[in-house]
């Protein structure tokens, strides 16, 4: 009798013991979630920067005409894409999501694809699913690593695309009301439209921009910029999502931690008092053996 309620003791002692991992690893998460959507709103006013740069060299660049030309998909051309998933677990179905809606979207472009994956895990789901994979990246793990892997990722694809081949980005982004949606972004070549829409944008002050030196130098520097912007929101929303979906998972065990608890504390004094009452009724009958004696 004693030997089981040791062991349920060691029972409830473990699962508090779990219980306070999970519950450190749901404010670190937390935490996370906090620091990449700070991150992503800073780079607001960049963008914006960026972009009014980008229209006022694109005014004069080339005709639309032009534009549509450049952004006609070419069959004998290959895909480049970047998938961003998780290195670590309990994150669900977080890798599954982005690496299928990957494999969705660039079978249905023309032409072959080969990707670059960050993340071990969302590499293994994209091997099966017999993707050519060119390499793999290390997912970052604060706000400052993804400066250094933008960076990396921006120059092996310069290494590897030609001229006008696309570049694809897959990410899971959060999403009001839901944990992540998986989102998809064609980041080159520039698409047509939305040059025009930048062209058309109205400059903010009275003084008119000026392009100094070469138009295509700063061209190609403000897409490099684009670029950098586009990948590291992208970076830092797949993070975002991947720390609300553990967020999720440890919300989850926690409660479920806690129903077991309950269960443990229950059988514990359930044995403790059947044994009390065993007790009791040997002194009884004791009593009642010696009275009857008497």
């Amino acid at each position: 009798m004693s030997d089981t309620m040791e062991s349920l003791r060691r029972k409830i002692n473990s699962a508090g013991e779990l219980q306070s991992v999970v519950r450190t690893m749901k404010a670190l998460a937390a935490s996370s979630i906090g620091q990449y959507e700070r991150s992503v709103d800073a780079l607001t006013d960049y963008y914006r920067t960026v972009q009014l740069g980008l229209g006022a060299c694109l005014r004069a660049r080339e005709s639309p005409h032009h534009a549509a030309e450049r952004n006609r998909p070419d069959a004998t051309l290959e895909n480049t894409a970047i998938v961003f998933g998780s290195d670590q677990g309990l994150v669900g179905q977080f890798n599954d999501a982005v690496a299928d809606y990957a494999v969705k979207t660039l079978t249905t472009l023309p032409g072959k694809s080969q990707v670059w994956a960050v993340g071990e895990r969302v590499h293994g789901r994209l091997a099966d699913a017999g993707l050519s994979l060119l390499g793999l990246f290390a997912v970052p793990n604060s706000v400052q690593a993804i400066i250094p892997l933008v960076g990396q990722i921006q120059v092996e694809s310069e290494s590897h695309r030609r001229a006008h081949m696309p570049l694809w980005v897959f990410h899971n982004r959060p999403v009001s009301g839901a944990l992540y949606e998986p989102v998809s972004q064609r980041l080159l070549p520039l698409d047509a439209q939305w040059e025009r829409g930048l062209a058309k944008t109205p400059w903010p002050t009275t003084n008119l921009p000026e392009v100094v030196g070469s138009g295509i130098a700063t061209l190609r520097t403000l897409v490099r910029e684009y670029l950098f912007i586009s990948l590291f929101r992208a970076c830092a929303e797949s993070l975002a999502s991947e720390n609300t979906s553990r967020l999720a998972a440890m919300e989850r065990a926690d409660k479920n931690i806690t129903e077991l608890q309950e269960q443990l504390r229950g059988a514990f004094h359930q044995l403790r008092q059947s044994s009390i009452d065993e007790e009791l009724f040997d002194v009884i009958s004791g009593f009642e053996a010696l009275s009857g004696s008497r």
